[in-house]
């Protein structure tokens, strides 16, 4: 483990329930799936806060939820998703939202692709100590072109909304991030 280390950790124990479902219709172009989970566990190795003190075996886990998803091929070049999912937690888990929904399309035509999402982020526990909470919106988008065979060109942005947030407390995500690339095939 990263320092400080603790030669007396014990391994982490965990039990995962869970149940699902996916559903095609119309000629499978469109998908509806539900997963309902209930996780317990021990020993979980925490920091009392992130970067502070020695690891320990100070946490536990029970958490119960669902999961919704669907995607849905509007064309044959046209492609919408969308998922949500909702976490209860008995005990508090750093960087683990309450709330967190997708949204996204995603255009694909000969050499080109694009896409973009939507993400919020509802009650993420930023900190275990006081009351460490947060909600965010994220926009995200991409832009692919494939030149050649072996040559891809992209551009992306990420943030695009220049939302400042945290997803562990005294650590600022960036604002908003384009950067670009190639991609080369040997």
């Amino acid at each position: 483990m990263f320092p400080p280390q603790n030669p007396d950790l014990k391994a982490e124990r965990l039990m995962n329930y869970e149940i699902s479902l996916l559903q095609m219709l119309m000629d499978n172009r469109l998908s509806l799936g539900v997963n309902l989970f209930y996780i317990k566990g021990d020993n979980m190795i925490q920091q009392p806060q992130p970067n502070m003190g020695q690891w320990a075996n100070i946490g536990e886990v029970e958490n119960k939820g669902f999961e919704v998803s669907t995607t849905y091929l509007a064309t044959s070049v046209l492609r919408f998703s969308a998922n949500y999912s909702y976490l209860d937690m008995t005990y508090a888990i750093l960087a683990a939202p309450e709330h967190k929904l997708y949204v996204s399309a995603n255009y694909s035509k000969g050499r080109w692709g694009i896409s973009s999402g939507v993400q919020y982020i509802g009650n993420i526990h930023t900190s275990l100590t006081g009351s460490g909470q947060e909600s965010f919106v994220l926009w995200n988008g991409r832009i692919n072109y494939q030149a050649l065979d072996w040559l891809g060109i992209f551009a992306k942005g990420e943030n695009l909304l220049g939302q400042k947030y945290e997803i562990n407390a005294g650590y600022p995500m960036p604002g908003a991030t384009i950067s670009g690339g190639i991609r080369v095939r040997i």
